[in-house]
């Protein structure tokens, strides 16, 4: 007695369901609106450099702070993450040496 088995497969593939014309256009939308927040803090960020430095200490940030997060954030990239950063850092290591004295 001889036995056989056909294997069958079907190749389906894996097809990405596309998206809708809303959730493309709310998909270009929240882009848009990433590029333009990071083009207007970089903005922000050169009005911070009219600021002296007595002031700037007083937001917690220095000089170098401002250059290094335009410097080190792409064009269309948020350079305020680097300076929310900075300040969170000078206010820790102010609170820990007036702590210390």
């Amino acid at each position: 007695m001889e036995m056989r088995t056909t294997d069958r497969t079907l190749d389906l593939g894996l097809a990405t369901p596309s998206l809708s014309l809303t959730a493309r256009m709310m998909l270009a939308l929240g882009n848009v609106a990433s590029i333009w927040r990071a083009i207007r803090n970089r903005r922000e960020i050169n009005y911070l450099n009219e600021l002296n430095d007595s002031q700037l200490r007083d937001i917690g940030l220095t000089r170098q702070d401002l250059n290094a997060a335009l410097t080190t954030s792409t064009f269309f990239g948020d350079p305020s993450g680097h300076l929310t950063n900075s300040a969170r850092r000078c206010t820790r290591s102010s609170a820990v040496s007036s702590f210390r004295g």
